[in-house]
């Protein structure tokens, strides 16, 4: 297939437009983005994405779990179309990028096509994926995981937030629920431009990060139960302190993921302490042990001797431990194919580029079990995202929407 020209390039200004103006919807109180999904504001961020769509000349389809799919046409009707995009929800003090930068840098490449009366033999999809964060709804990644096989239907609609509302009642209630059957698209590739969400791109000086591998996770939910009494009566040797549980585990997860440096990561982020008084010793901790690697292996490792050691842990102090499996995907190896698309695409633009592994989880992730994926990486100020000062630079989005551009082109192909 033929490689899109060097001087092929999309409208930088209009990207950055496109992401500010997204970023209205939903604003943070410290300059990010609060756009949880299934909110009202995840709905008006969706109105306005279609809105663009249509515009652009894009036709939407809606599945039953709320993926967006605007789909531009192809010359050939039976190719199957490439897909590219990311998720337009946020985290409570999320960034105006994360997700953001792949959705609107997608259809940037749809619109620059149509300015440059470009047609391609296969058709193009932009694609919104559905609780991309797992942070209102757990897990992350819940809708295309749905999509990819991964997760039944019925199973996601009964996920409940800290207020107890489902998910399947949220989406009806927001008005985007589809009735397109999940995962019955065929995809020929997909594509996903992200921020980095870490410091090395930024570090080194490089422009694109072609990304060839994804990190596996799995996510423990821990609950240490003792008794609450008074924090000033109770004699210390007579304590049962749930507190301490998550203390000694905090620890063990953080000695166990610096066994295995540099190619794992261990922390305890969401805590729920009960009964959460200044004057009551917690009867009750419930937390998320979150242990990533790219080897499997590793994975495996982490977890074999953090069941041997944790519980041991509790019994010790006298509280007891309960776990389950909240979260779990095993590490990707992106399509080459498609992995050297992106890197043939940030050469021919003259982009310094390097092979890097993703630390985050991604919708591709899950896309990558049953279609050709791979995605492009852009760098962030101080690899800081998940925060409200999350931030890139306007030539580090056009860099990176650049080479979607071109890979997506290609993968495509580019009808003379």
């Amino acid at each position: 297939m033929a490689a899109p020209g060097e001087n092929l390039k999309i409208n930088g200004s209009r990207l950055w437009d496109s992401i500010m103006e997204m970023a209205k919807i939903g604003p943070g109180i410290a300059g990010g983005n609060n756009r949880q999904t299934l909110t009202d504001d995840d709905a008006a961020g969706r109105a306005l994405f279609q809105s663009w769509c249509e515009a652009a000349g894009m036709t939407m389809g809606v599945d039953q779990i709320g993926n967006m799919f605007a789909y531009r046409e192809g010359t050939d009707p039976d190719a199957l179309p490439v897909y590219a995009g990311s998720h337009l929800d946020t985290q409570p003090t999320g960034g105006k990028y994360d997700g953001v930068l792949g959705v609107l840098g997608a259809l940037e490449a749809v619109r620059s096509m149509n300015d440059l009366g470009i047609k391609t033999k296969h058709p193009i999809v932009v694609v919104n994926w559905t609780n991309e964060e797992g942070t209102r709804f757990a897990p992350a990644m819940l809708a295309s995981g749905v999509f990819a096989g991964k997760h039944e239907l019925d199973w996601a609609f009964d996920r409940v937030d800290a207020e107890g509302k489902k998910f399947g009642d949220e989406l009806e209630r927001i008005g985007w629920k589809g009735e397109e059957e999940v995962g019955a698209r065929k995809i020929h590739a997909l594509f996903e431009l992200h921020i980095e969400q870490g410091p090395i791109l930024e570090a080194e000086g490089i422009d694109i990060g072609v990304v060839t591998h994804g990190q596996g996770l799995r996510w423990i939910e821990c609950t240490v139960t003792g008794k609450e009494s008074h924090t000033g009566s109770t004699p210390m040797p007579m304590r049962l302190n749930a507190g301490r549980g998550l203390a000694r585990i905090t620890e063990l997860v953080h000695e166990i993921a610096m066994k295995h440096q540099p190619n794992s990561v261990g922390a305890i982020g969401h805590i729920d302490v009960y009964p959460n008084s200044r004057n009551i010793i917690p009867g009750k901790v419930v937390f998320t042990v979150d242990f990533r690697s790219h080897v499997q292996d590793i994975i495996d490792a982490m977890l074999e001797e953090f069941y041997a050691r944790a519980p041991g842990l509790c019994e010790e102090i006298g509280v007891s431990l309960e776990t389950e499996i909240v979260g779990s995907f095993d590490p990707p190896a992106f399509d080459e194919n498609c992995v050297s698309a992106v890197r043939a695409a940030a050469e021919r633009l003259g982009y310094s580029h390097i092979d890097i592994v993703s630390g985050a989880g991604h919708d591709a992730c899950w896309i990558n079990d049953v279609a050709p994926t791979s995605m492009v990486m852009c760098p962030c100020v101080d690899g800081l995202s998940h925060n409200e000062a999350e931030d890139i630079s306007p030539e580090w989005a056009e860099a990176g929407a650049n080479v979607l551009f071109h890979a997506v082109l290609e993968t495509a192909e580019i009808v003379e």
